[in-house]
């Protein structure tokens, strides 16, 4: 191959190396209490920072993720581990582990959930969940803005008002609250079964509850197009227990 070829195709291996970026992610303990984040890569996607880490208050953690990155990220609350990581969380627990290394957060946790865009297709979606019930407040927004980008979260401690029927405790404190589905354990209320389609699983006096708390998550399986942002932005900002607006 003459050298100029040569060099040519060089460069086209090179090229979407080149065209690729990454998203930065800052996790920022807001809480007078101390927050263990869960994190958890979609299938087929790694799972940074081995999966969980301790935030202190007023701490901050930075990490990067492709572009393409799908997962979510969860608080955990009331944690203590050993020397060797292993013990326990009064909430959003990953198997007794400080490190989650693909393993999720145990339901009640609040969830932040985002898919990444391209180089080509650059547009990022998030949201906040609370399909898997409420354990802190958390939100997720761009750094400096961006094109249509908004603020995901639940910005309320739901554990103050959470129904009896959903409630967990430990020590005699509530430490979250569980989703109806998880409490009931209904096709109802899961969306699943008889109810296993939009036209028919519609919210129930729980889900309606959530969301006017919490207007900016959503609520059962069916509610996500009415919280999902989607934007254009390099730097995102996830907040536990961000300040009130």
């Amino acid at each position: 191959m003459p050298a100029a070829r040569q060099h040519l195709f060089l460069l086209c291996l090179l090229l979407p190396i080149s065209l690729s970026y990454e998203i930065q992610l800052i996790l920022v303990n807001n809480c007078n209490y101390s927050v263990w984040p869960g994190v958890l890569g979609s299938a087929g996607h790694a799972t940074p920072e081995d999966g969980g880490f301790h935030l202190g208050l007023g701490e901050e953690a930075v990490f990067d993720v492709p572009s393409w990155w799908s997962g979510r990220v969860w608080g955990r609350q009331g944690c203590g581990f050993d020397g060797q990581g292993k013990g326990s969380c009064d909430s959003g627990d990953c198997g007794g582990m400080l490190q989650c290394k693909g393993a999720g957060g145990a339901p009640p946790a609040t969830v932040v959930e985002m898919t990444f865009g391209t180089d080509r297709s650059p547009l990022h979606f998030y949201d906040v969940s609370l399909v898997d019930g409420f354990n802190l407040p958390v939100t997720m927004a761009p750094v400096g803005g961006g094109v249509g980008c908004g603020v995901a979260g639940c910005e309320v401690d739901l554990n103050v008002c959470c129904p009896s029927k959903l409630e967990v405790k430990r020590n005699g404190k509530v430490v979250g609250c569980k989703s109806a589905c998880l409490a009931l354990k209904a096709d109802k209320y899961c969306c699943t079964g008889d109810y296993g389609s939009p036209k028919i699983c519609k919210p129930t006096l729980f889900s309606h509850l959530f969301k006017s708390i919490c207007p900016r998550a959503y609520s059962f399986a069916f509610d996500d197009s009415s919280s999902l942002n989607i934007c254009r932005a390099s730097r995102y900002l996830i907040t536990f227990c961000p300040p009130a607006r």
